[in-house]
């Protein structure tokens, strides 16, 4: 059997595969733009198509998959809110079916995330931490004890829908006021130009957010740091958001540690700032002061580290029995 893994992440913006050494190290990777408005076999194509263009040898030791929520866990039947493609799709199963004989273990892609900040990243040697994803969407996983906590369906640390607002904006959950409906991108984007924001062209030298005249999240960052006033209150917004849902969940787990990644993270200060600020405003109890929030440190290849850890690492990210 090989010592290799093959991982999957699967996301509202891109999809990712690759093969993953037993020391978390990605030794090669292939991505696809997920397509907008897919039907069910469109995506899985997608998919497949991934997975041809790998070198992926005859034997694994298995193969773990991150994709986006809500999904029945652990059976791995998906239908991600921003792929309405997938609705019951079985994921797992098509997986198992051409990868026989070896386990295929999927979760939550924001799980996955902060499992892999734990693992190998900058939640590494906390015993108490909270992965957070911010981009399309938000999401999280629970490190508790050192070990990620599931949860009665799998769904444990999804502060997307804590809520922080109960009079904000709807969700795409059916709900109002969810972190996830006022921090998500897409979402950010379009309260700045309800609010009058013309994105414009400004970029940071070298970055990320080189996307001129487009009302994205990444040219509102971008336009908040040359000094626009609309996008410097939307991140603002976003920050205090963040700030109040990681409040509740500190308070409610004694973390010691919240790592936050995705897009949107890339911002630097402009969301830090107002999410610290807030963040200490609800945090007044000794225990809960102590916490840290830092970016995540893994970068594009987190939702693979953290797919392949659930068979690398299965011990501590992986109910037994399942």
């Amino acid at each position: 059997m090989s010592d290799l893994t093959l991982a999957v992440d699967i996301g509202g913006t891109k999809f990712a595969a690759g093969l993953v050494e037993p020391d978390g190290q990605v030794v090669t990777a292939e991505r696809a733009a997920t397509p907008q408005g897919g039907d069910a076999e469109t995506l899985w194509r997608t998919l497949t198509s991934l997975l041809d263009r790998l070198d992926v040898p005859a034997a694994l030791a298995g193969v773990g998959v991150g994709c986006g929520g809500p999904m029945t866990w652990p059976e791995g039947e998906v239908s991600p809110l921003n792929m309405g493609g997938w609705r019951g799709f079985p994921l797992r199963g098509r997986l198992a079916a051409r990868f026989p004989g070896v386990p295929v273990r999927i979760h939550n892609d924001a799980v996955c995330l902060a499992v892999a900040e734990h693992w190998c990243g900058a939640g590494r040697g906390s015993a108490a931490m909270l992965g957070m994803v911010v981009s399309t969407g938000v999401g999280g996983g629970l490190i508790l004890g050192g070990r990620l906590i599931d949860g009665g369906t799998g769904n444990a640390g999804h502060i997307g829908h804590v809520v922080v607002d109960p009079e904000g904006p709807p969700c795409g959950c059916g709900g109002n006021g969810c972190l996830e409906a006022i921090a998500r991108g897409p979402g950010l984007a379009a309260w700045a130009l309800a609010q009058g924001w013309s994105p414009g062209d400004a970029a940071t030298e070298g970055d990320l957010y080189r996307e001129e005249g487009t009302a994205t999240a990444r040219r509102l960052a971008a336009d908040a740091a040359a000094g626009d006033a609309i996008a410097l209150a939307a991140m603002a917004r976003a920050g205090r958001a963040l700030g109040v849902a990681i409040a509740s969940a500190v308070n409610l787990c004694d973390l010691d540690l919240v790592t936050v990644g995705g897009g949107l993270s890339q911002a630097g200060d402009l969301l830090f700032g107002p999410l610290e600020e807030a963040l200490r405003e609800h945090t007044r109890m000794e225990f809960a002061g102590r916490v840290r929030v830092v970016p995540a440190a893994l970068g594009q290849d987190a939702g693979l580290v953290g797919a392949a850890a659930l068979v690398i690492e299965g011990d501590r990210y992986w109910r037994p029995g399942l």
